[in-house]
């Protein structure tokens, strides 16, 4: 067979280069400055305004998560997962234009073993008191203190025998510690205009003007979203906001979503340094 004859030098049907590593970093840093002044108009404030230092987080609640089970998932406490070597993926897109699974970082996220399941009293009783001394709150210990007790004791926390001994509390979406990456998690917008969702959902009335000041339509759109009464859509919650059951622990919110079912609730979260400080070390308890 006669091999086809290369393209000229010149020809115009040579590969194009892709963009070199400073044109993509300029392209997201352009795109990122985008997203935080549109997320302004949401909170009512510049993002700058916030502490620049804290760490926040995004977390998904609802009764969604536990009528499907997923609160108390298997892949929540697989050492991988609590080690936050792999996310933990929740096969049920939150939004129905949206195929995208949300993934949580088990790690960063915190666990109730203040349950009374039957699962409660099979636990090894040396795990068991390792974790109590480790809890910030009681019965809440974060992935990121459980993961090493898991490994120490060789505790299979996914056995159906412990089943009911714990819950996942907090479920913490996967970011980096940012405020604009919070709230990118919570909003689902991804890292580019072309990962934006193709919602069409019609804002509330009172919040046409605000979303007015965005100029990127498909981001005014994905944005609106969050801006309904709740029964297409999700509703913002401002003042009403919680810290997804951590207020008691030094949290404070920042914004919300719910929809007007009970089915899901977003919530972004300044975490405290209780929280979200470094690893506590698992003392003996002194009656041992």
């Amino acid at each position: 067979m006669t091999p086809e004859p290369a393209d000229p030098p010149n020809s115009l049907a040579t590969t194009v280069p892709p963009a070199p590593p400073e044109a993509r970093r300029s392209s997201e840093g352009d795109w990122s400055r985008q997203l935080s002044d549109a997320l302004a108009v949401l909170l009512g404030r510049p993002l700058e305004e916030y502490e620049a230092d804290a760490v926040y987080a995004a977390s998904v609640n609802g009764n969604l998560m536990y009528e499907t089970g997923f609160a108390r998932d298997p892949a929540w406490v697989r050492p991988a997962a609590l080690r936050g070597g792999q996310p933990v993926v929740w096969d049920c897109p939150l939004f129905d234009e949206s195929d995208r699974f949300p993934t949580f970082d088990a790690n960063g996220s915190v666990f109730d073993f203040s349950t009374s399941g039957e699962g409660t009293t099979a636990l090894p009783r040396d795990f068991a008191d390792a974790v109590n001394t480790v809890c910030f709150g009681r019965g809440l210990v974060r992935g990121t203190d459980l993961a090493p007790l898991v490994e120490r004791y060789g505790v299979d926390l996914a056995d159906p025998a412990l089943a009911g001994a714990w819950t996942v509390f907090f479920p913490r979406l996967v970011s980096d510690g940012t405020l604009l990456d919070a709230l990118r998690a919570a909003l689902d917008t991804g890292h580019a205009p072309e990962q934006l969702l193709p919602f069409e959902v019609e804002p509330d009335e009172e919040w046409q003007e605000e979303l007015a000041a965005i100029d990127h339509p498909r981001l005014r759109a994905h944005l609106g979203y969050f801006c309904t009464d709740g029964e297409e859509g999700l509703m913002p919650l401002l003042d009403d906001a919680t810290a997804g059951g951590l207020q008691d622990q030094g949290c404070r919110p920042v914004v919300g979503w719910e929809d007007g079912h009970g089915q899901i609730d977003i919530m972004v979260v300044r975490l405290s340094d209780r929280v979200a400080g470094p690893p506590r070390v698992p003392r003996t308890p002194s009656y041992r």
